[in-house]
């Protein structure tokens, strides 16, 4: 069942996306060949608590950090490690915060140091990717509307479209209805209504969109070794439209 949010609850929701959307920007600063997605989680969970804050992932069916941390071909769920980040490499940290009872959900990848053509363009693709699916959730749209968009532009900057893993309905809960696929037929999947709030996050893969995972049981990679890089907001719905409640100002 989709539940519906009232306004007051949104802005709860929204309080959580500004700080997580404040810890995206110091984590920005941060990034820079031999540091550690170690380090970088370390400082998720003191900016968190210094907000009053907490990671949702942390203890989630076992998982032991505040962020994932998935390194080049790591599609998604990696664990924060000690080995220091290369130049070249690209990193995405997926985190949701919880706050007076409310959640947000927010990925950016990010370019450690001078990264290849075909790395900055997967980076770019994938953000403006999310943004192509944001225009589409408008009440009366439907979630393919969203899922299609985002398949259409980024199959045709050669990219291929995790199928896997998908966004979710947020709110007092990390994931609930609906379910939010990158790829799939316009016109499909429910209907989008004003109070609806959901997370939108496509995983782009340079080779085909076909993952693994690991033997930890949680870190997803591409199939073939390729890069692979996410982007995702919590976007709740007006009847003016998408707000974004993880936008960076």
């Amino acid at each position: 069942m989709i539940t519906i949010k009232t306004k007051e609850q949104i802005e709860k929701m929204g309080r959580a996306g500004r700080i997580l959307a404040d810890c995206h920007k110091e984590i920005a600063k941060m990034i820079r060949p031999g540091i550690t997605t170690w380090e970088i989680d370390q400082f998720v969970e003191s900016f968190l608590a210094n907000n009053g804050a907490t990671p949702e992932q942390k203890g989630y069916h076992g998982y032991q950090y505040a962020t994932c941390a998935s390194v080049n071909d790591v599609i998604c769920h990696g664990f924060p490690k000690k080995e220091p980040l290369q130049d070249g490499d690209i990193v995405t940290i997926d985190m949701v915060v919880r706050i007076d009872g409310w959640l947000a959900d927010s990925a950016w990848s990010y370019a450690v140091g001078t990264i290849s053509p075909i790395a900055e363009k997967l980076l770019n693709v994938t953000k403006e990717s999310l943004y192509k699916g944001i225009e589409k959730a408008i009440p009366g749209n439907r979630i393919g509307d969203v899922s299609h968009a985002i398949q259409a532009y980024a199959e045709a900057q050669g990219f291929s479209v995790v199928r896997d893993f998908i966004g979710h309905g947020i709110g007092s809960e990390m994931h609930e209805e609906p379910q939010v696929p990158h790829y799939g037929p316009a016109g499909k999947g429910p209907r989008i209504k004003e109070g609806m709030v959901f997370t939108i996050e496509p995983m782009l893969n340079v080779g085909k969109y076909h993952s693994k995972v690991d033997a930890d049981g949680w870190t997803a990679r591409t199939y073939d070794g390729s890069l692979s890089a996410q982007y995702e907001h919590t976007i709740a719905i007006t009847s003016e439209g998408p707000i974004i409640l993880t936008e960076q100002s």
